[in-house]
């Protein structure tokens, strides 16, 4: 199979779909290689590094999309390059498509196949592909909050860690999935008082052996959300619901409720975020906004920003698929690996994601069905 990297090009985006690891990992499974010049210049991978590895470097991303049967991408594409769409290619990458009508609507109309990373789920539950990045965007939120808590960003002027006499500041992670555990764990790191707020009671129970009483946990109810956010120095939104929109779960009355230069940092952003003031994304070149006096931050590729160390975890999980996919076909792969096939959002024209279909009132095709009918 040609597969094909495109450099990145929303704004800000420095990360890159595949290493030269990976690069060599397909070379000697017999398929073609293509690569945009300096497209892993971000992550710190030169040309030379892809050549030497056995795959090919083209001058234009225009030559890699029509030369490509499998396009590999970190971010969803953006309306420039909706028009190198075409029926008879597959695009595997982050697409994010419940707040997304017109990439949608262009996956449509162009009859491709399109698999997104976050959707492809385990029997578990587990999004594989998704982890990497919740993992790292997770770490970042706290390590962000902190520094634009710092007065010359606008923050309180708070130092989450406190000082020798002083309170430490305070912390609340409204979820309790891969994101809000690893946001709590490095807001615990810094020293600061955290509580994470979560739905689902084992989840709580979970959290609260993993951190031995050194984080607060606290059930999900608007009741108690007010209470800690009006509270907190810094609120992390953490939610997710694969496929789906982020519901708003902190209100405009709550942020309203926080004290001047406190600090929110929605990683739900790039599903359409869970903070109702939460209502425009931001890049990393000008990551904030005032909101009733509230420093927010909605940067939609956080983990961007540490490129190389989100290249080098992006390849290491979706690797195996990409494989599989280049070595049986697209149709043959999604058949085989029921992980895989939920990663399919859109296939020929058709809205395979029930929670896509809803988000656009589009016609919904399950995806048993549509991969029953590929049999005959």
């Amino acid at each position: 199979m040609r597969v094909g990297v495109p450099k990145e090009i929303k704004t800000d985006e420095m990360r890159v779909a595949l290493t030269p690891a990976g690069a060599l990992a397909l070379t000697r499974d017999g398929h073609d290689v293509v690569v945009e010049t300096d497209a892993g210049k971000g992550s710190g991978f030169s040309n030379d590094q892809y050549l030497k590895a056995g795959a090919r470097v083209e001058e234009s991303a225009q030559g890699v999309w029509q030369d490509a049967q499998m396009i590999l991408k970190v971010k969803e594409p953006i309306e420039g390059e909706y028009g190198y769409f075409r029926e008879d290619m597959l695009l595997f990458t982050y697409l994010h498509l419940a707040p997304e009508r017109h990439l949608t609507e262009a996956l449509i109309r162009s009859a491709m196949i399109a698999v997104a990373y976050e959707t492809v789920q385990k029997p578990d539950g587990s999004l594989p592909l998704l982890i990497p990045m919740s993992e790292i965007a997770g770490r970042m939120a706290s390590q962000v909050g902190a520094h634009f808590l710092e007065n010359p960003y606008g923050g309180r002027g708070i130092l989450l860690s406190g000082a020798p006499g002083v309170l430490p500041g305070r912390v609340v992670v409204v979820g309790g999935g891969v994101v809000g555990l690893n946001a709590a764990r490095v807001a615990l790191g810094l020293g600061a008082a955290v509580t994470i707020v979560e739905v689902n009671p084992d989840r709580l129970r979970f959290l609260d052996d993993l951190f031995q009483g050194r984080v607060q946990t606290l059930m999900s109810n608007a009741y108690n959300l007010a209470q800690v956010v009006s509270q907190a120095d810094l609120v992390i939104g953490a939610v997710l619901i694969p496929g789906a929109r982020a519901p708003h779960l902190v209100t405009a009355t709550m942020v309203q409720s926080m004290r001047p230069g406190a600090v929110i940092v929605d990683v739900a952003i790039d599903q359409g975020g869970s903070i109702a003031t939460i209502d425009q994304v931001t890049t990393h070149s000008c990551p904030t906004y005032l909101r009733f006096g509230v420093v927010h931050y909605a940067v939609a590729n956080m983990p961007g920003a540490v490129a190389r160390t989100s290249t080098l975890a992006l390849t290491n999980a979706t690797l195996p698929y990409v494989r599989s996919l280049a070595a049986l076909g697209p149709v043959a792969a999604l058949k085989q690996d029921p992980s895989l096939a939920k990663g399919l959002n859109v296939f020929r024209g058709k809205v395979t994601m029930q929670a896509v279909a809803q988000a656009h009132d589009l016609a919904y095709f399950p995806l048993e069905n549509v991969l029953a009918e590929e049999r005959r």
